[in-house]
């Protein structure tokens, strides 16, 4: 009999391999339950819709947060972000189309979660997310190009308004928001990641300039919450493909 056989048609690599294919398909079944863990059931009224708990939601968890709230997930009873669509047919999970507005309409591009309405904290309890203003301790790098005063142009070329100031992730050290005073009034936030900062100015192309006028605001001038950051986001991304009626035709 050959070093490591049991029997003539067992050996320890056999049960190894074995043993290593249920490991692997109970990884994938954890895994595959811990994915569904948040943002389900996305609408416990929908017919057919994610129901919990069972395949392939989780059993609920309460998780204890560092501030002293208790977070439940799955959590049935949470409220989702409300959204004005309709879908295309009949069948569950067909596409939805946008009703009124599309931009602030909540679906496709344009879709957000409902996130606590509280800013994220660093370790030491403060506001993540600050204007420099609020940062004295914050900010441009003298090789960078700083934008404060520069134009802030649309998809369509035209002037949005200027930069006021921007907001610094103190925690990662990077700059998240660019804030536009609006030539309309009022100010707003852009997303760094939506812009393109040049000597010039501002470019972006995912909004045209009288649509930063709807960009939802923040209720505090020198906080945001992280349901704040859900909806800006969000209105950016559904410009990507409700700012004009053309971007919404197939490319071919």
């Amino acid at each position: 009999m050959d070093t490591g056989a049991i029997t003539q048609y067992v050996d320890v690599a056999q049960l190894v391999l074995y043993a290593f294919w249920i490991f692997f398909f109970g990884l994938i079944y954890y895994l595959q339950r811990e994915s569904h863990r948040e943002g389900y059931p996305m609408d416990p009224g929908r017919e057919n819709g994610p129901v919990t708990p069972g395949w392939p939601t989780a059993q609920p968890k309460t998780y204890e947060l560092e501030d002293g709230r208790t977070f439940l997930a799955p959590d049935p009873t949470r409220a989702d972000g409300a959204y004005s669509a309709t879908p295309t047919h009949r069948w569950a999970g067909s596409p939805l189309d946008p009703v009124g507005d599309p931009m602030l309409a909540g679906v496709g591009p344009g879709a957000w979660a409902a996130r606590a309405d509280i800013p994220d904290m660093t370790h030491e309890g403060e506001a993540k997310i600050v204007p420099l203003r609020a940062a004295a301790d914050h900010g441009v790098a003298r090789q960078d190009t700083d934008p404060r005063g520069l134009p802030v142009f649309g998809a369509d070329r035209e002037v949005a308004g200027v930069v006021k100031d921007m907001w610094v992730d103190k925690s990662e050290m990077v700059f998240r928001y660019i804030e536009v005073d609006l030539k309309s009034g009022g100010s707003v936030l852009l997303p760094v990641n939506f812009s393109r900062i040049r000597k010039d100015g501002i470019s972006v192309h995912a909004i045209l300039a009288e649509q930063f006028a709807g960009v939802p605001k923040t209720r505090n001038p020198e906080q945001i919450t992280l349901l704040e950051e859900e909806k800006i986001m969000a209105y950016y991304g559904a410009g990507l493909l409700y700012a004009t009626p053309d971007r919404m035709e197939p490319l071919l």
